[in-house]
């Protein structure tokens, strides 16, 4: 075995290591009941009260509500990008559609700026209307933040596909709009899936929004509502906070192990 394999080797096994050391801490201490906690980290296991935790965290924060909003936005808000990633991208890649270059900067500009210059605007513009602290709100603006990374990620997907199926089906005489839902809806299900995923992963691990647009406990988000368990005003210790963690990501993990399945078909459909 050459010493370059080695190397490498032993840089990946480091990177796993200090990658999967959060993790074990998180774990570890989100297991250790909360009546029984001294104070700093725990690197051992000491005792099991995950359970007892996760129910304190789920009384305490409120987070049912919470959960089935966070659920809401993200779906939705998910699956809005999709759509009009999915139409743009057709647009600006299958159709004859003029200055191409100049519509993907249009829409791609959206992810240039930080979200943080867009607060202000927003927590003004929403105090104005009737959109602050509401469904309704917190849906738009996830939907807009979301479409133009998800519009990138469709649009060089769309540029992989073979021409000549498209231009195949125009010879047969196929209109836009079945071309469009017979051909690039099926060839293009694996990068949708994608974006849907990764879309709903940000929106729900966001918090920034959701403690900004919003006040009332039936309208925040999960983020917002888990942060409450280490605000200055909780009571409890930080394994409830880590079992609270552990318990509002599991979504998370189960669409994102769940998609997996079709994520390959798509990718196998596309080859």
């Amino acid at each position: 075995m050459s010493l370059g394999r080695v190397l490498r080797g032993g840089t990946v096994a480091v990177l796993a290591v200090l990658w999967l050391i959060p993790t074990w801490l998180l774990v570890v201490n989100a297991l250790v009941p909360s009546e029984s906690y001294s104070g700093g980290p725990h690197w051992l296991p000491q005792g099991f009260g995950l359970f007892g935790n996760m129910s304190q965290a789920w009384d305490k924060a409120h987070l049912g509500p919470a959960l089935a909003n966070s659920l809401l936005y993200a779906v939705v808000s998910a699956l809005a990008a999709v759509v009009v990633a999915s139409f743009a991208a057709f647009a600006t890649v299958i159709m004859p559609v003029r200055r191409r270059v100049l519509w993907f900067w249009v829409i791609y500009s959206g992810t240039l700026l930080p979200l943080q210059v867009f607060i202000r605007p927003l927590f003004l513009s929403y105090a104005k209307s009737s959109l602050y602290d509401t469904q309704i709100g917190l849906v738009l603006i996830y939907a807009a933040i979301a479409i133009p990374f998800a519009f990138f990620v469709m649009r060089n997907y769309a540029l992989t596909l073979p021409r000549e199926v498209v231009e195949a089906a125009r010879m047969d005489g196929a209109s836009w709009w079945r071309l469009f839902w017979q051909i690039h809806v099926p060839l293009t299900r694996s990068a949708m899936i994608a974006v849907f995923v990764f879309q709903f992963v940000a929106v729900w691990n966001d918090l920034m929004f959701g403690i900004t647009l919003t006040t009332s406990r039936n309208i925040r988000p999960i983020m917002a509502a888990l942060a409450d368990l280490q605000g200055n005003y909780s009571n409890v210790g930080p394994p409830v906070v880590l079992a609270g963690a552990l318990l509002v990501s599991l979504p998370t993990l189960v669409l994102f192990f769940s998609a997996q399945r079709f994520f390959v078909s798509g990718l196998k459909i596309h080859r």
